[in-house]
C-alpha cells in the first residue's frame, strides 16, 4: 500500500465532510481537525513493519494492528469517564441494545455465511495464523476506531437535529459507514496504481458497517460496549 492511500480515502469522503459542515446545525472545526489528524496517524502506524525481524514468516499485519490498538486505548483512557462512555467504552448496556445487537449479529452472521458459501463453495485451506488474526485484531482495533473514536469525533464536529422517521442518522454515522467500506476496498499500490473492488466496498458498507453502526445510534438505545 502506498502512503498516498489514506489521502485518497480522505479525498473520497471530503464531499461528505463539506456537506456536513454546511448542513449541520453546529460545527466544531477542532474535532474535525482531530479526526483528520488521528485518521492519518492511525493509517501510517498500520503501515509500519517492525515485527518481521523478531518473528519472521508472519503474513498478517500484527504490528500495525497492535500499534493501532495501543493508540486507540491511549486516546480513550486519556479522556474522562464521561467521554469514554460517549465514545462507547463502557460496560453499561441498554436492554434494547442487547436485543438489537443480538438480532443484528445473528442476522449478519447467517447472511455472511450464506454469501461466502455461495461465492467460495470449496472454502480455502485452514491457516492458524489467519484464523487467530481475523478472530482478534480487526474486531478489537476497528470497532474501537470506527464505531468508537471516529463516530464520537465526527459527532462532536457535526451536530444535527434532523431525524429520519424518528431516528437520528447523524453525519458521523453516514461518514463512518462509507469510510469503512472504502478503506477496505480501495488502495493505491507502490506503483501508484489505484485498485478497487466495488463488491467489497458495497458489501462492507451496506452489510458490515451499516449493521454494526446501527448499534451506536442513540435513538435505538444503542450504547455499544467495547
Amino acid at each position: 500500500m502506498s502512503l498516498w492511500t489514506p489521502l485518497l480515502w480522505l479525498a473520497i469522503i471530503t464531499p461528505l465532510l463539506i456537506s456536513a459542515y454546511f448542513k449541520s446545525d453546529q460545527t466544531n472545526v477542532k474535532y474535525l481537525t482531530t479526526f483528520v489528524v488521528y485518521f492519518l496517524v492511525d493509517c501510517y502506524l498500520n503501515s509500519l513493519d517492525f515485527i518481521e525481524p523478531i518473528i519472521p514468516g508472519l503474513r498478517w499485519n500484527w504490528d500495525g494492528k497492535m500499534l493501532s490498538l495501543v493508540l486507540s486505548l491511549g486516546f480513550i483512557l486519556f479522556h474522562s469517564k464521561e467521554i469514554r462512555r460517549e465514545i462507547g467504552f463502557t460496560r453499561q448496556y441498554h436492554r434494547r441494545t442487547v436485543r438489537l445487537g443480538a438480532l443484528l449479529f445473528i442476522g449478519f452472521l447467517l447472511f455472511d455465511f450464506a454469501f461466502k458459501y455461495m461465492v467460495f463453495p470449496k472454502g480455502s485451506e485452514f491457516d492458524l495464523e489467519t484464523f487467530i488474526f481475523q478472530a482478534t485484531m480487526p474486531g478489537l482495533t476497528e470497532e474501537l476506531l470506527f464505531r468508537g473514536i471516529y463516530m464520537w469525533l465526527l459527532g462532536k464536529a457535526f451536530v444535527s437535529s434532523k431525524m429520519i422517521k424518528g431516528v437520528s442518522f447523524g453525519w458521523n454515522f453516514i461518514i463512518v459507514t462509507i469510510l469503512f467500506g472504502v478503506a477496505h476496498g480501495m488502495v493505491i499500490t507502490e506503483d501508484l496504481e489505484v485498485r478497487y473492488d466495488i463488491e467489497t466496498i458495497v458489501y462492507l458498507t451496506l452489510i458490515s458497517s451499516f449493521s454494526v453502526g446501527m448499534l451506536r445510534i442513540p435513538n435505538l438505545g444503542a450504547v455499544s460496549s467495547f
